[in-house]
């Protein structure tokens, strides 16, 4: 099936995100807005266009606990006071989220222009503290809110992330495989991602992708020991498992007239969304979920895809992803996914858009024309945007 970009597409202008940074490392003291505001200025600088020509700015960011990041930004960056802005809290899904929302407020008319994305400052995220009911007694400090109004279907995410290896018997030599393939991808690909990065702090590339040792790794500590009913031990140690970390990316979506208007010359075209909610229990499974709904609705088969980015959070969700989608090796996270970047959470799903991107502009042919981004979230959420050539 052709989709049609006269009712479907949105012209994507730029696109670029800061290195990814372990937490408490070189971006330790930037805020949200910091951290994300020279990248928006990037994009500004980058195609040209006025900041007084920004009609909207759509951010998600999961650990700011309040507030509205996304209107920080907008002002540190420079923009006009008159900019809207929205932040969006779907956890790991956030980032792409927000892009979506930019998405439907062009296609409402609402604006011309977005900037959208995600960003995540978790070495700043604030302390969190339950109110205590009565005026006698302390708070109750609290490491994450509940993703279900269930305890019993609300895991904690590595107990999740155990619990799938568990009931779909992938190996912990298998998750560790994977995890290496993907450092090794990062590693080897650090001078192609260092062109969609925008430096800070004198950081020009991702901190935490590195060579590995299956020796090495083997000594790893083990984050979740468990065993399938087989006796496979699916073990989750430390190496299959994203990082906690920093970062921000910001992609600049354009109407077909301001295009026109501002002389400005789409890179590509976001094609559609999907999100979707599954189990609350089982996070993991909902991207794949996702990116086989927005595959249906555009009649399209994953053989149609250049390259899919999927953050990554563990290297037993990669794993069901490719195979639930049937992906080969080459087509799922070329350049290593967020298993060897990290993981800053409200960032990491627009990361993946960035790099769905990026890989898509120098790989997609006239066989396999589009790409895809995909992420799931805590509490059973799952997103995936669909990437294409901009035909007007």
């Amino acid at each position: 099936m052709a989709i049609n970009p006269a009712t479907t597409a949105w012209p994507i202008v730029g696109c670029a995100r800061t290195p990814v940074v372990p937490v408490n490392g070189a971006f330790k003291a930037l805020s949200p807005h910091a951290l994300a505001a020279p990248v928006l200025q990037h994009l500004l600088q980058q195609s040209g266009v006025p900041a007084h020509a920004v009609d909207g700015v759509v951010i998600g960011n999961a650990l700011a606990a309040g507030g509205n990041p996304a209107r920080l930004l907008a002002l540190a960056a420079g923009l006009p006071q008159s900019v809207p802005a929205v932040t969006v809290d779907t956890q790991c899904c956030s980032g792409l989220d927000a892009i979506t929302l930019a998405c439907g407020w062009l296609a409402l008319g609402h604006a011309d222009i977005v900037i959208a994305g995600g960003v995540e400052a978790w070495s700043r995220a604030p302390l969190r503290m339950h109110r205590p009911l009565n005026a006698d007694q302390p708070a109750q400090a609290y490491l994450q809110p509940a993703f279900s109004p269930w305890p019993e279907r609300d895991p904690d995410m590595l107990d999740a992330a155990a619990a799938v290896a568990q009931r779909m018997q992938i190996s912990r030599a298998e998750q560790n495989r994977y995890a290496i393939a993907s450092h090794e991808r990062a590693v080897s690909h650090a001078a192609q991602l260092m062109q969609e990065i925008v430096p800070i702090a004198g950081i020009t590339q991702d901190v935490y992708p590195r060579s590995l040792q299956a020796q090495r790794v083997a000594r790893m500590p083990v984050v979740r020991g468990i065993h399938s009913a087989a006796r496979i031990d699916c073990s989750l140690q430390a190496v299959a498992i994203s990082a906690q970390a920093d970062g921000a990316a910001l992609v600049l979506l354009a109407s077909p007239q301001a295009c026109k208007r501002w002389n400005l010359q789409p890179k590509a075209a976001w094609l559609g969304a999907s999100n979707l909610g599954a189990a609350p229990e089982a996070p993991l499974l909902c991207a794949h979920i996702a990116a086989q709904h927005l595959l249906q609705r555009h009649a399209l088969s994953a053989q149609a895809l250049s390259n899919v980015e999927l953050h990554d959070a563990f290297a037993v969700q990669g794993l069901l992803f490719a195979r639930a989608l049937g992906l080969r090796s080459e087509q799922l996270n070329p350049a290593g996914g967020g298993l060897a970047r990290g993981h800053p959470i409200g960032a990491s799903a627009a990361i993946a858009f960035v790099r769905a991107l990026a890989t898509w502009s120098h790989c997609a042919t006239a066989q396999q024309p589009y790409a895809m981004a995909c992420a799931a979230g805590a509490g059973g959420l799952g997103t995936a945007a669909l990437i294409g050539p901009w035909l007007p």
